[in-house]
C-alpha cells in the first residue's frame, strides 16, 4: 500500500520557518520528501537549513519581511521560482504584544494584526491562485487556543488568531471544490519565544498546566506529525477544520 504521508516530489513554502514551530514543521515536511522553501526575517536561515539537512538540494530560504506587503509579494514570488510549483503552504510567522487591553498600543496592535492575520490571508491568496490553476493544494494555518477563547492582555492575538480561524472556513467554502485543502492547527500551550513571558509565571504557569490533562508544556516537535498528515493524502477528505494540539486542554 502507498504510503498516504509520503511528500516525495512535494513543494512546501513555509512561513515563520526561522525557529519555534514553524522549524519543526519545516524539517517535518522535509524529512517526509517535500522539497521546502522557508520564508522568515531572520538571519538564521542558511544555518537553519544546515542544520535540517547541511547537504541538500531541496532545502531553500527566503529572507523577508513578512510584514512589508511589497516584501511579502517578492518573498513569495522568489519562493516560488525556486520551488518551480507550491503543493503545500504553511502560515506559522507570527508576533505576540502584551498589554492591558486599556493601554494596548495602537501601532502594536497593527503590528500583530498586520503579521498574524493579514499576512495569511495574502500568502493564502497568492498560493491559493496557483493551486487553483493546478487543481490541488494543501494549505496549513497556525490557529491558537485563542482562536476558541480571549485570553488575557493580548486582544490583538485573540482577534488575530480569531480570524485566522474564520479565514480558514471561509477559503474552504471557496476553494474546497477546487480540489485545495484549508486546515489550521490550533496549539496548545507551546514552549516558544511567544510563550516566554508565561513559562514559570507563577500566576499564569500553574493555571495552564492544571488544565492540561498532559502536564506539561508542549514543544514545536508536537506538531510535525499534525502537519505532515495535513499536508499528505492522508487528510484528502479533511476541509475547514481546526484542530487542537493542546494535551488535552479544551477537554476540560
Amino acid at each position: 500500500m502507498k504510503n498516504m504521508f509520503d511528500l516525495t516530489d512535494k513543494k512546501a513554502i513555509i512561513t515563520g520557518a526561522g525557529n519555534g514551530i514553524g522549524k519543526a514543521i519545516a524539517e517535518a515536511l522535509f524529512n517526509a520528501g517535500a522539497e521546502i522553501c522557508m520564508l522568515d526575517i531572520s538571519d538564521n536561515l542558511e544555518n537553519i537549513t544546515k542544520e535540517i539537512d547541511n547537504d541538500s538540494s531541496k532545502i531553500h530560504f527566503v529572507k523577508v519581511n513578512l510584514a512589508n506587503r511589497k516584501d511579502l509579494k517578492l518573498g513569495f514570488e522568489t519562493a516560488l521560482n525556486k520551488l518551480k510549483r507550491i503543493d503545500i503552504l504553511v502560515n506559522c510567522a507570527g508576533t505576540q504584544k502584551r498589554h492591558p487591553s486599556e493601554d494596548f498600543p495602537i501601532e502594536d496592535w497593527d503590528l500583530v494584526i498586520e503579521l498574524n492575520l493579514t499576512t495569511v490571508f495574502s500568502m493564502c491568496q497568492l498560493a491559493g491562485r496557483e493551486m487553483i490553476k493546478q487543481g490541488h493544494g494543501k494549505i496549513i494555518n497556525i490557529a491558537s487556543m485563542l482562536s476558541f477563547f480571549g485570553g488575557f492582555t493580548v486582544p490583538a492575538y485573540a482577534a488575530s488568531k480569531g480570524g485566522v480561524a474564520q479565514l480558514t472556513k471561509t477559503l474552504t467554502n471557496e476553494w474546497g471544490s477546487k480540489g485545495i485543502q484549508i486546515n489550521a492547527i490550533a496549539p496548545g500551550w507551546i514552549q516558544t519565544y511567544l510563550t516566554k513571558a508565561l513559562v514559570g509565571n507563577p500566576d499564569r504557569e500553574p493555571a495552564i498546566l492544571s488544565r492540561t490533562p498532559a502536564n506539561r508544556w508542549g514543544k514545536p516537535e508536537d506538531l510535525k506529525g499534525i502537519a505532515v498528515f495535513l499536508a499528505s493524502s492522508a487528510s484528502d477528505f479533511i476541509n475547514g477544520a481546526i484542530i487542537p494540539v493542546d494535551g488535552g486542554y479544551l477537554a476540560k
